[in-house]
């Protein structure tokens, strides 16, 4: 009687076969194993491995040697622009972009920002396979990330890790503010893409960590571009053949008081600055139409105007607030 009132309730176990008893047994499902392939066949066609030649004449027996330096790249547009790092094709009088498809391209050296150590390479081709981004991207410490490289020349490879700790997106920045992260970087892998789960561009692979005393074993600490800053100098240098930084002149350093802002030290003499009027222990919490936070954001506003530009500057001194109009000028070095 019971089995035929399942049957009448539950016509699918008539269509499925099913023994009554077993809508009783449990069934183990297995889940399915954490992967990122999916990233990596996203980003993965849009690394390339880059091959830098230097052709060096010896005068004595006018003999050619070429010293080949490795590196790899990420293809931002498709238009062919490429990002890599600077010291990768520093010295090159030829540039050669080896997509993973295995064709091989000619690369022209755009620009360079050495302060950023990235550079901007251009090849002719069509159909180019473009990294994925996301501008509104931000980073944050614990974010998992891919590095994609051609590390020792083995070939494409992937390495994994961790944000250790979050970069800078502005042009003031120095490479010690930016992206640090534990996915192994060789040599080789320099100027490769690192990604996220999603397969989104993080950051461009630069630097690794040196230690000046060789008894330290110092291990899992590497360093990428910001996304947004390498996007940010690329389009400069497309624009402009290399990155204009606007100059102040003074050191900055974080207000500790309740005002918002940043506290000025030490003044360049005949810097914008001074000749703008600003002095030592002056509060900037404005510029511009800019609320300032910090001197990190400060600086960056600096950075980012152009040189000939006229800011407000909103200061605080003894108690009294000042607007300092302030000429910037360019970074000469």
């Amino acid at each position: 009687m019971f089995a035929v009132v399942l049957l009448l309730l539950m016509p699918e176990l008539r269509e499925n076969n099913l023994v009554p008893w077993q809508v009783f047994t449990t069934t183990e499902t297995k889940q399915q194993p954490l992967s990122y392939a999916k990233a990596v066949r996203l980003a993965g066609p849009a690394v390339v491995n880059i091959y830098s030649e230097d052709i060096q004449v010896n005068p004595t027996y006018g003999r050619q040697s070429r010293k080949v330096t490795l590196g790899s790249g990420v293809i931002m547009h498709n238009q062919g622009y490429i990002l890599t790092n600077y010291h990768v094709v520093q010295s090159a009088d030829l540039i050669v972009v080896v997509l993973q498809r295995g064709q091989e391209l000619h690369a022209e050296l755009i620009g360079y920002d050495v302060l950023t150590d990235l550079a901007v390479l251009k090849v002719q081709a069509s159909n180019l396979p473009v990294i994925p981004q996301n501008n509104s991207l931000t980073s944050q410490v614990g974010d998992v990330v891919l590095a994609i490289g051609n590390p020792l020349n083995l070939g494409q490879t992937v390495t994994q890790g961790i944000v250790s700790a979050t970069g800078q997106s502005g042009l003031s920045t120095s490479y010690l503010q930016f992206l640090q992260m534990d996915a192994a970087i060789n040599e080789g892998n320099s100027g490769g893409a690192l990604i996220n789960s999603n397969g989104e561009l993080v950051g461009i692979n630069s630097r690794k960590f040196t230690q000046a005393n060789p008894n330290l074993n110092i291990q899992g600490i590497f360093f990428a571009v910001p996304y947004q800053l390498a996007h940010k100098i690329m389009l400069k240098i497309i624009e402009h053949g290399r990155v204009i930084r606007g100059w102040l002149g003074v050191e900055a350093n974080d207000s500790v008081a309740s005002i918002k802002g940043f506290v000025i030290g030490a003044v360049t003499p005949q810097s914008p600055a001074m000749k703008a009027g600003l002095q030592s222990g002056d509060v900037v919490y404005q510029i511009g139409d800019i609320q300032v936070q910090n001197a990190k954001q400060g600086l960056d506003v600096v950075a980012e105007a152009s040189p000939g530009s006229v800011l407000n500057f909103m200061v605080s001194r003894d108690n009294q607030k000042l607007i300092l109009p302030v000429t910037i000028a360019e970074v000469t070095k």
